[in-house]
């Protein structure tokens, strides 16, 4: 990660040093879209939050260790579709959950839902992408999802 910050700095300099202008007048449209998105951001991130909280990991890890991988598998695209989080936090909880018996095509499923589709981030991408956009999009990151973790799930002899 420290990689990219570091290419980020570099690449601002090198601009800074072709353009100041240019490089100055982007850090200000940066900064005021910032500024506008950020209370949909702060109101995304209280959702995710109260649901995090309300579903405790036990749960989550007995309905995606069922004895049946399809039932697990809709439960695990269900709840990674609703809820939100970062990569450093659900690639440990799918760490966790693998440790509690949890199989490798649920967890594709949970953690490639969890980061291509977005329930609770509809009303901002709606507002930028437009409705339209916004539900085809989250339609096909949601068979795309499904189709990794069918293909998971071949790969680590879970299936067929």
């Amino acid at each position: 990660m420290y990689y990219l910050y570091i290419a980020t700095g570099l690449a601002v300099l090198i601009s800074f040093s072709a353009n100041r202008e240019k490089t100055l007048k982007a850090f200000k449209i940066a900064l005021k879209r910032f500024v506008n998105i950020l209370p949909a951001f702060l109101i995304m991130l209280i959702l995710v939050s109260i649901i995090l909280f309300l579903v405790p990991d036990k749960i989550i890890s007995s309905y995606l260790g069922s004895n049946n991988i399809f039932i697990g598998v809709f439960f695990a695209s269900l709840f990674g579709s609703i809820t939100l989080m970062p990569g450093f936090i659900a690639f440990p909880l799918c760490g966790i959950l693998l440790k509690k018996g949890v199989l490798y095509m649920v967890l594709s499923a949970f953690s490639t839902t969890l980061m291509m589709v977005g329930i609770l981030t509809y009303p901002i991408e709606k507002e930028y992408f437009g409705i339209r956009v916004t539900i085809i999009r989250n339609i096909v990151s949601f068979f795309i999802a499904l189709i990794v973790a069918v293909m998971t799930g071949i790969f680590f002899g879970e299936i067929f």
